[in-house]
Protein backbone atom coordinates (compact mmCIF):
# COMPACT_ATOMS: atom_id res chain seq x y z
CA UNK A 1 0.00 0.00 0.00
CA UNK A 2 1.22 3.42 -0.89
CA UNK A 3 1.89 6.56 1.77
CA UNK A 4 -0.83 9.04 2.06
CA UNK A 5 -0.38 12.61 1.92
CA UNK A 6 -2.81 14.83 3.61
CA UNK A 7 -3.51 18.19 1.53
CA UNK A 8 -5.82 21.01 2.62
CA UNK A 9 -6.19 24.46 1.09
CA UNK A 10 -5.75 28.40 2.05
CA UNK A 11 -9.34 27.74 3.49
CA UNK A 12 -8.78 25.83 6.01
CA UNK A 13 -6.54 28.49 8.18
CA UNK A 14 -4.12 25.45 9.49
CA UNK A 15 -1.44 27.43 11.56
CA UNK A 16 2.23 26.02 10.74
CA UNK A 17 2.36 24.16 14.35
CA UNK A 18 -0.84 22.20 13.18
CA UNK A 19 0.20 21.48 9.72
CA UNK A 20 4.04 20.53 11.22
CA UNK A 21 2.52 18.18 13.99
CA UNK A 22 -0.02 16.51 11.79
CA UNK A 23 2.34 16.46 8.47
CA UNK A 24 -0.15 17.94 6.31
CA UNK A 25 0.53 20.38 3.31
CA UNK A 26 -1.93 23.04 1.40
CA UNK A 27 -2.54 24.21 -1.91
CA UNK A 28 -2.57 28.10 -2.14
CA UNK A 29 -5.82 30.39 -3.16
CA UNK A 30 -5.03 33.45 -3.79
CA UNK A 31 -5.83 37.44 -2.48
CA UNK A 32 -6.28 40.24 -4.88
CA UNK A 33 -5.89 44.01 -3.43
CA UNK A 34 -5.43 47.19 -5.24
CA UNK A 35 -4.73 45.55 -8.61
CA UNK A 36 -2.28 42.98 -7.28
CA UNK A 37 -2.45 38.95 -6.90
CA UNK A 38 -0.58 37.42 -3.72
CA UNK A 39 -0.55 33.89 -2.73
CA UNK A 40 -2.75 33.31 0.48
CA UNK A 41 -0.29 32.42 2.72
CA UNK A 42 -1.36 30.80 6.36
CA UNK A 43 1.74 31.64 7.55
CA UNK A 44 1.20 35.72 6.82
CA UNK A 45 4.29 36.29 4.60
CA UNK A 46 2.60 38.59 2.83
CA UNK A 47 0.61 40.77 5.35
CA UNK A 48 0.88 40.57 8.94
CA UNK A 49 -2.76 39.51 10.75
CA UNK A 50 -3.43 43.33 11.71
CA UNK A 51 -2.28 44.90 8.11
CA UNK A 52 -4.68 42.83 6.61
CA UNK A 53 -7.47 43.08 8.44
CA UNK A 54 -6.69 46.96 8.98
CA UNK A 55 -7.14 47.76 5.02
CA UNK A 56 -10.68 45.96 5.68
CA UNK A 57 -10.83 48.34 9.37
CA UNK A 58 -10.25 50.97 6.06
CA UNK A 59 -12.96 50.32 4.31
CA UNK A 60 -11.57 48.24 1.57
CA UNK A 61 -12.26 45.64 0.40
CA UNK A 62 -9.87 42.10 -0.74
CA UNK A 63 -10.79 39.87 -3.30
CA UNK A 64 -9.86 36.09 -3.46
CA UNK A 65 -9.56 33.52 -6.01
CA UNK A 66 -9.95 29.46 -5.62
CA UNK A 67 -6.68 27.29 -5.69
CA UNK A 68 -5.31 27.91 -9.70
CA UNK A 69 -5.44 25.01 -12.10
CA UNK A 70 -1.47 25.23 -11.74
CA UNK A 71 -1.01 25.21 -8.17
CA UNK A 72 -3.06 22.08 -7.89
CA UNK A 73 -0.96 20.45 -10.30
CA UNK A 74 2.57 21.61 -8.31
CA UNK A 75 1.56 20.44 -5.54
CA UNK A 76 -0.42 17.02 -6.72
CA UNK A 77 2.84 16.38 -9.01
CA UNK A 78 5.04 16.75 -5.91
CA UNK A 79 4.25 14.45 -3.41
CA UNK A 80 2.92 11.68 -6.31
CA UNK A 81 6.54 11.79 -7.50
CA UNK A 82 7.42 10.84 -4.12
CA UNK A 83 5.42 8.04 -3.97
CA UNK A 84 2.27 8.97 -2.26
CA UNK A 85 -1.26 8.78 -2.91
CA UNK A 86 -3.19 11.80 -2.00
CA UNK A 87 -6.15 12.70 -0.08
CA UNK A 88 -7.12 16.40 -0.31
CA UNK A 89 -9.41 17.96 2.38
CA UNK A 90 -11.10 21.06 0.13
CA UNK A 91 -13.49 24.12 1.55
CA UNK A 92 -17.22 23.36 0.86
CA UNK A 93 -18.49 23.54 -2.27
CA UNK A 94 -21.03 26.02 -1.26
CA UNK A 95 -18.00 28.64 -0.42
CA UNK A 96 -15.32 27.34 -3.57
CA UNK A 97 -15.19 25.48 -6.70
CA UNK A 98 -11.21 24.31 -5.50
CA UNK A 99 -12.76 20.62 -4.68
CA UNK A 100 -14.13 20.14 -8.30
CA UNK A 101 -10.87 21.91 -9.56
CA UNK A 102 -8.73 19.53 -8.01
CA UNK A 103 -10.64 16.64 -9.46
CA UNK A 104 -10.02 17.38 -12.75
CA UNK A 105 -6.23 18.20 -12.27
CA UNK A 106 -6.36 14.68 -10.21
CA UNK A 107 -7.99 12.98 -13.28
CA UNK A 108 -5.11 14.17 -15.89
CA UNK A 109 -2.20 13.27 -13.73
CA UNK A 110 -3.44 10.12 -12.86
CA UNK A 111 -3.81 9.00 -16.94
CA UNK A 112 -0.30 8.25 -16.62
CA UNK A 113 0.27 7.28 -13.13
CA UNK A 114 -2.39 4.10 -13.05
CA UNK A 115 -1.25 2.57 -10.01
CA UNK A 116 -1.53 5.89 -7.99
CA UNK A 117 -4.70 7.85 -6.17
CA UNK A 118 -5.97 11.18 -5.50
CA UNK A 119 -9.20 11.46 -3.24
CA UNK A 120 -10.66 14.86 -3.35
CA UNK A 121 -13.05 15.49 0.27
CA UNK A 122 -15.69 18.43 -0.16
CA UNK A 123 -15.49 18.90 3.73
CA UNK A 124 -18.65 21.22 3.76
CA UNK A 125 -16.83 23.04 5.96
CA UNK A 126 -14.42 26.20 6.25
CA UNK A 127 -11.85 27.82 8.25
CA UNK A 128 -10.74 25.53 11.16
CA UNK A 129 -13.64 22.62 10.45
CA UNK A 130 -11.94 21.87 7.17
CA UNK A 131 -8.75 21.97 9.10
CA UNK A 132 -10.33 19.43 11.65
CA UNK A 133 -11.30 17.24 9.10
CA UNK A 134 -7.37 17.30 7.70
CA UNK A 135 -6.65 16.49 11.12
CA UNK A 136 -8.69 13.67 11.19
CA UNK A 137 -7.40 12.17 8.06
CA UNK A 138 -3.97 12.59 9.21
CA UNK A 139 -5.08 10.71 12.31
CA UNK A 140 -6.26 7.91 9.93
CA UNK A 141 -3.74 7.91 8.17
CA UNK A 142 -1.23 7.54 10.98
CA UNK A 143 -3.01 4.48 12.32
CA UNK A 144 -2.62 2.67 9.00
CA UNK A 145 -5.14 3.48 6.96
CA UNK A 146 -5.17 3.95 3.31
CA UNK A 147 -5.97 6.71 1.13
CA UNK A 148 -9.36 5.11 0.42
CA UNK A 149 -10.37 3.75 3.48
CA UNK A 150 -9.44 8.15 4.80
CA UNK A 151 -11.61 9.01 1.65
CA UNK A 152 -14.85 7.18 3.08
CA UNK A 153 -14.43 7.79 6.64
CA UNK A 154 -13.89 11.72 6.07
CA UNK A 155 -17.10 11.68 3.77
CA UNK A 156 -18.85 10.04 6.56
CA UNK A 157 -18.12 11.97 9.43
CA UNK A 158 -17.61 15.72 7.78
CA UNK A 159 -21.14 16.45 9.41
CA UNK A 160 -20.14 16.00 12.79
CA UNK A 161 -17.26 19.26 12.55
CA UNK A 162 -19.01 21.47 14.66
CA UNK A 163 -19.02 25.50 14.24
CA UNK A 164 -20.00 28.35 16.19
CA UNK A 165 -18.68 31.63 14.84
CA UNK A 166 -19.96 35.05 15.92
CA UNK A 167 -19.25 37.98 13.95
CA UNK A 168 -20.03 42.29 14.75
CA UNK A 169 -21.45 42.35 11.26
CA UNK A 170 -22.48 40.75 8.54
CA UNK A 171 -21.65 42.92 5.87
CA UNK A 172 -18.55 41.22 4.61
CA UNK A 173 -19.95 37.89 3.91
CA UNK A 174 -22.98 39.39 2.02
CA UNK A 175 -20.41 41.16 -0.22
CA UNK A 176 -18.41 38.04 -0.74
CA UNK A 177 -21.75 35.91 -1.23
CA UNK A 178 -20.41 33.64 1.37
CA UNK A 179 -23.60 34.09 3.71
CA UNK A 180 -27.02 32.17 3.34
CA UNK A 181 -30.21 32.95 5.17
CA UNK A 182 -28.71 36.20 6.31
CA UNK A 183 -31.55 38.57 5.21
CA UNK A 184 -33.74 38.53 8.97
CA UNK A 185 -30.14 39.48 10.72
CA UNK A 186 -29.24 42.52 8.58
CA UNK A 187 -30.48 46.08 9.99
CA UNK A 188 -28.70 48.82 12.11
CA UNK A 189 -30.10 46.91 15.65
CA UNK A 190 -26.93 48.40 17.71
CA UNK A 191 -24.84 45.79 19.43
CA UNK A 192 -26.76 43.17 17.59
CA UNK A 193 -23.93 40.26 17.24
CA UNK A 194 -25.08 37.49 14.73
CA UNK A 195 -23.84 33.72 15.23
CA UNK A 196 -23.38 31.64 12.02
CA UNK A 197 -23.32 27.88 11.79
CA UNK A 198 -21.51 25.25 8.90
CA UNK A 199 -25.26 24.01 8.14
CA UNK A 200 -25.55 20.37 7.32
CA UNK A 201 -25.61 21.60 3.10
CA UNK A 202 -22.17 23.45 3.34
CA UNK A 203 -23.50 26.81 3.45
CA UNK A 204 -22.50 29.53 6.09
CA UNK A 205 -25.46 30.33 7.94
CA UNK A 206 -26.87 32.91 10.51
CA UNK A 207 -28.91 31.26 13.00
CA UNK A 208 -29.25 33.49 15.50
CA UNK A 209 -28.93 37.40 16.72
CA UNK A 210 -27.16 37.81 20.41
CA UNK A 211 -27.09 41.53 21.72
CA UNK A 212 -23.73 42.30 22.78
CA UNK A 213 -20.31 41.03 22.03
CA UNK A 214 -19.95 39.37 25.28
CA UNK A 215 -23.69 37.78 25.29
CA UNK A 216 -22.41 36.04 22.06
CA UNK A 217 -19.25 35.16 23.49
CA UNK A 218 -21.22 33.03 25.62
CA UNK A 219 -23.84 32.31 23.30
CA UNK A 220 -21.24 30.58 21.25
CA UNK A 221 -19.79 28.43 24.35
CA UNK A 222 -23.50 27.30 25.12
CA UNK A 223 -24.31 25.77 21.52
CA UNK A 224 -21.01 24.28 21.52
CA UNK A 225 -21.23 22.49 24.96
CA UNK A 226 -24.87 21.27 23.78
CA UNK A 227 -23.66 19.80 20.87
CA UNK A 228 -19.75 18.55 21.42
CA UNK A 229 -19.16 15.13 22.23
CA UNK A 230 -16.35 13.59 24.39
CA UNK A 231 -14.97 16.91 25.40
CA UNK A 232 -12.67 15.52 27.61
CA UNK A 233 -10.71 14.27 25.26
CA UNK A 234 -10.73 16.66 22.58
CA UNK A 235 -9.04 20.46 21.60
CA UNK A 236 -11.50 22.98 21.14
CA UNK A 237 -10.20 24.87 17.95
CA UNK A 238 -10.26 28.91 17.94
CA UNK A 239 -9.94 30.93 15.30
CA UNK A 240 -9.93 34.42 15.36
CA UNK A 241 -9.48 38.03 12.59
CA UNK A 242 -7.46 39.81 14.53
CA UNK A 243 -9.49 40.35 17.84
CA UNK A 244 -7.87 41.97 20.81
CA UNK A 245 -5.71 39.63 23.09
CA UNK A 246 -8.33 40.51 26.04
CA UNK A 247 -11.06 38.97 23.80
CA UNK A 248 -9.64 35.93 22.86
CA UNK A 249 -8.19 34.92 26.43
CA UNK A 250 -11.76 35.47 27.69
CA UNK A 251 -13.35 33.17 25.32
CA UNK A 252 -10.57 30.78 25.63
CA UNK A 253 -11.25 30.69 29.54
CA UNK A 254 -15.07 30.56 28.61
CA UNK A 255 -14.31 27.24 26.57
CA UNK A 256 -12.14 25.79 29.81
CA UNK A 257 -14.43 26.66 32.27
CA UNK A 258 -17.70 25.89 30.90
CA UNK A 259 -16.47 22.86 28.42
CA UNK A 260 -14.23 20.97 30.08
CA UNK A 261 -12.19 20.57 27.15
CA UNK A 262 -8.43 18.74 26.66
CA UNK A 263 -6.90 22.21 25.42
CA UNK A 264 -7.94 25.02 23.34
CA UNK A 265 -6.17 25.82 20.15
CA UNK A 266 -5.89 29.45 18.79
CA UNK A 267 -5.08 30.49 16.08
CA UNK A 268 -5.63 33.31 13.46
CA UNK A 269 -8.42 33.47 10.07
CA UNK A 270 -6.24 33.65 7.31
CA UNK A 271 -6.52 35.76 4.20
CA UNK A 272 -9.11 34.10 1.90
CA UNK A 273 -11.65 33.39 5.02
CA UNK A 274 -10.71 36.87 6.08
CA UNK A 275 -11.36 38.67 3.22
CA UNK A 276 -14.54 37.37 3.76
CA UNK A 277 -16.22 37.47 7.31
CA UNK A 278 -13.91 40.49 8.01
CA UNK A 279 -12.40 41.87 11.52
CA UNK A 280 -13.18 41.16 14.33
CA UNK A 281 -14.71 37.68 13.73
CA UNK A 282 -14.16 34.64 16.03
CA UNK A 283 -15.47 31.05 16.13
CA UNK A 284 -15.02 28.06 17.95
CA UNK A 285 -14.75 24.26 16.27
CA UNK A 286 -15.10 20.76 17.66
CA UNK A 287 -16.37 17.47 16.63
CA UNK A 288 -19.63 16.84 17.87
CA UNK A 289 -23.59 15.82 17.23
CA UNK A 290 -24.15 15.45 13.46
CA UNK A 291 -25.26 18.50 11.90
CA UNK A 292 -28.67 18.44 10.98
CA UNK A 293 -29.77 22.21 10.38
CA UNK A 294 -30.76 23.47 7.06
CA UNK A 295 -30.56 27.20 5.98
Amino acid sequence: MRPVKILTDSCSDMSRDLREKYDIDYARMKTVYDGKEQWASLDFEYYTPKQLYDIMRDGNRILTTQVPPDEFTRIFTEYLDKGFDIVYIGCSLKQSGSVNTGAVVARTLLESRPDANIFCVDSMNACMGEGLLAIKGATYRDQGLGAKEIYDKLVAERKTINEYVTVHSLDSLKRAGRVKASAAFFGNLLGVKPILIADAKGDQVAVKKVKGRMNSFHEIVSMLKESITDAENQTIYLCHADCEKEEVDTLTQLLKDEIGCQDVHVSYIGPIIGASIGPDAIGIWATGKEVTFEG
